[in-house]
């Protein structure tokens, strides 16, 4: 099992970046494939970006390709997300999540554990 925590999230303005950072108990951490999601207002939970256990593997949804980067650091226990170019659409709850698999999923049931969320607010 591992315990997740979300942070760097806040108020940034359009154009901006933000990089968050997701923080995982344990020290099996190497074996979990992680994924960050994000849920807006009146809206479904969407993938964002999944890394595969390595690090090596990296998926990122239409939304957030070319303006974010997903990494992992496996000695810190500790997976981010970089945000640039940020538009008020991407104004949501970002959530941090993990599975203890090889294959990157990319839908929210292919996570097993999931953090508490952060907020992430987009000014225009």
């Amino acid at each position: 099992q591992v315990q997740l925590v979300e942070s760097g999230g806040g108020l940034v303005q359009a154009g901006g970046s933000l990089t968050l950072s997701c923080a995982a108990s344990g020290r099996t951490f190497s074996t979990y494939t992680m994924g960050w999601f994000r849920q807006g207002p009146g809206k479904e939970r969407e993938f964002v970006a999944g890394i595969s256990r390595s690090g090596v593997t990296k998926y990122y949804a239409g939304s957030a390709k070319g303006r974010s980067t997903i990494s992992r650091d496996n000695a810190k226990n500790t997976v981010g997300l970089q945000m640039n170019s940020l538009k008020p659409e991407d104004t949501a709850v970002y959530y941090c999540a993990a599975k203890s698999e090889s294959v990157v999923p990319t839908t929210s049931s292919g996570y097993a554990y999931w953090g508490q969320g952060i907020q992430v607010t987009v000014s225009s």
